[in-house]
């Protein structure tokens, strides 16, 4: 029988066995849903583009009133917080993230249960590597083991500096959710954001124009329609955020923001000599004042394009960029990263999703799959290098409604490279991952030993035939707990996971020794 060919990234999957696409999810999952296509030049503006020099400060009299407002130039002070929805139904278990037994990532399967995963005989984690003799199928360059020719792998490194992999560190999730249903609540935007991540600008982005943001749907319990994630998908999403009006149109940059402090300042002279005659008279007075600093403020921050828009950051596009600007004209992915990354990154905003479409790759060969997933790491390792390149720490979380399985017939094709054919969904087979990166050192997993380290740095185990062991921790099979989990290793990073309870105090991740079981590391910040 004649090989199917790999599609490329951006084919749409329509299996014969789904249902045709009808609902906005189905045409995610199938790839036939992405973002606009936008060109665009280098500008002379990009010397403006960091955002930390952009600006000046305010006049002095006004950066106090500044304070007294509220008005934080970085968000809330949490970790930022990227979360990539690949939409389908990504494998992400043995042949991207490696999975193991009770005893970690290291504890190995059978050959059977890795050719389910998607990985022959001969490429099993502990199998003689010609490449790589010390090190077999296993790669752990980013702290997490991965599988040595991993896809998602291949596009993490390609985009991240030996520097930035070295500061970074992971854990991975197996976890059953089912496939192509439209209930997975795997989303935990509104989690993160209930510990109290929030930006300058909004506290949640996402790409998509849902409720969560993403594809998957947020958890019941955190829903919080004050936080419903602003849509952001492209350069121009981020560049219309802010209108600093006409006046800019007519004066610098430097005297506009002059004009605005001096209204300020007039106002509150004027303010001072009014008294409304009503009991809320010192409300309304700080109202209007700070009305009128934050007016200034973002005149002050945003009266130059540039400082927002990610195409004209020369550490995301150009010679020096994450991206070259082919790259980034040419692809919609990378451009929705950018545009997602530019604004959690820099506390404009405190949490983003990512959404990416067409990972229901069960198409009767690999090579579909292994293109999806390297264009997947890419946009991951952007996220990385970002961060490193501005000096901050980032928690990142990759998950998938569901996955896919092999039947161990090899795809020996240029893409496929000797792995097993995606033939079908396969809930049992689902994982999740944590990648966080620290600009400080490396994130230290908990542990007092090699041993115990493993079981936090793989938070539950498969079974030897490649399935997840359901009773193997609290997230295992239990997609709302999955969210609880994430959440309390994001409030961990911040040494704040015995507040969990006052966060979350509906969550099911029991006392304080089951809730130590599920977390990865130790704080950060």
């Amino acid at each position: 029988m004649k090989q199917p060919k790999a599609l490329h990234p951006d084919s749409p999957l329509l299996h014969n066995c789904h249902s045709k696409p009808v609902t906005r999810r189905d045409f995610i999952a199938t790839g036939l849903s992405y973002g606009a296509a936008i060109l665009t030049t280098g500008s002379v503006m990009s010397m403006f583009a960091n955002p930390s020099n952009a600006f000046a400060e305010l006049a002095p009299d006004l950066e106090l009133l500044k304070r007294q407002c509220g008005i934080n130039v970085e968000g809330a002070g949490k970790i930022p917080f990227i979360c990539f929805d690949l939409a389908g139904g990504a494998s992400i278990a043995g042949s991207n993230v490696l999975i193991g037994g009770a005893g970690g990532q290291h504890d190995f399967l059978s050959t059977q249960g890795y050719s389910k995963l998607g990985i022959p005989a001969d490429m099993v984690p502990g199998a003689v590597n010609a490449a790589d003799p010390a090190g077999g199928f296993i790669n752990q360059q980013l702290g997490l083991a991965f599988h040595s020719d991993s896809a998602m792998l291949q596009g993490i490194l390609e985009r991240t500096s030996m520097a930035t992999q070295a500061m970074t560190n992971g854990a991975v999730l197996p976890s059953r959710s089912e496939n192509d249903t439209s209930n997975n609540p795997h989303n935990p935007m509104y989690a993160i954001a209930k510990a109290g991540a929030s930006g300058s600008l909004m506290p949640l982005i996402g790409s998509r124009s849902s409720d969560s943001g993403a594809n998957s749907m947020a958890p019941l319990a955190f829903n919080n329609p004050e936080f419903r994630p602003t849509k952001i998908d492209r350069p121009s999403d981020v560049t219309g955020l802010v209108d600093v009006g006409d006046l800019f149109g007519l004066l610098s940059q430097d005297d506009a923001v002059a004009v605005m402090e001096s209204i300020q300042r007039i106002s509150d002279s004027k303010l001072s000599q009014v008294n409304t005659k009503i009991t809320k008279d010192a409300v309304i007075k700080d109202l209007v004042r700070c009305g009128y600093v934050k007016s200034a403020d973002l005149a002050d921050r945003f009266g130059n394009p540039a400082t927002l828009d990610p195409a004209a950051d020369p550490d995301i596009v150009g010679a020096a960029g994450i991206f070259s600007a082919d790259e980034f004209n040419s692809d919609a992915e990378f451009r929705k990263t950018a545009s997602v990354m530019k604004l959690v990154v820099n506390g404009f905003a405190g949490a983003g999703s990512i959404t990416m479409g067409g990972f229901d790759y069960h198409t009767g060969e690999r090579g579909t799959g292994e293109l999806r997933d390297l264009r997947a790491g890419r946009c991951i390792g952007a996220c990385l290098e970002y961060a490193a390149r501005a000096n901050k720490p980032l928690m990142m979380y990759i998950y998938s409604d569901g996955s896919v399985a092999s039947n161990g017939r090899i795809d020996e094709s240029e893409f496929g490279r000797g792995k097993g054919e995606w033939t079908g969904d396969n809930s049992s087979t689902a994982a999740s991952f944590i990648l966080v990166y620290n600009p400080q050192g490396r994130p230290t997993l908990l542990g007092g030993n090699a041993a115990e380290q493993a079981k936090h740095q793989q938070i539950g185990f498969m079974r030897p035939d490649g399935s997840v062991e359901t009773g193997s921790s609290m997230a295992a099979n239990n997609v709302n707990l999955l969210v609880q989990t994430v959440l309390l290793n994001y409030m961990a990073l911040h040494g704040e996971q015995s507040q969990l309870s006052s966060v979350a105090p509906f969550h099911g991740l029991g006392n304080a020794a089951s809730m130590d079981r599920l977390t990865a590391f130790a704080p950060i910040v």
